[in-house]
């Protein structure tokens, strides 16, 4: 799943420590969500969209791969 929490983030100035504390998780976690290597769940993706006050889908977008799996 293709994310823009990176861009969101710099707009922000929010370093990845910062947003996983925000959102409970590890900054591994937020540096996997986006390189693409993990897939969050609903809430994760919810808290993020929250933080950056984004719809879900200004953040998130789904890959034609994502259909396949």
């Amino acid at each position: 799943m293709k994310n823009n929490i990176k861009v969101e983030r710099a707009k922000k100035n929010i370093t990845q420590a910062q947003l996983a504390e925000m959102v409970n998780v590890s900054r591994q976690t937020i540096n996997a969500i986006e390189l693409g290597k993990y897939n969050l769940s609903t809430i994760l993706a919810l808290k993020i969209a929250h933080v950056f006050n984004q719809n879900l889908h200004d953040i998130f977008e789904l890959e034609e791969n994502d259909w396949q799996s």
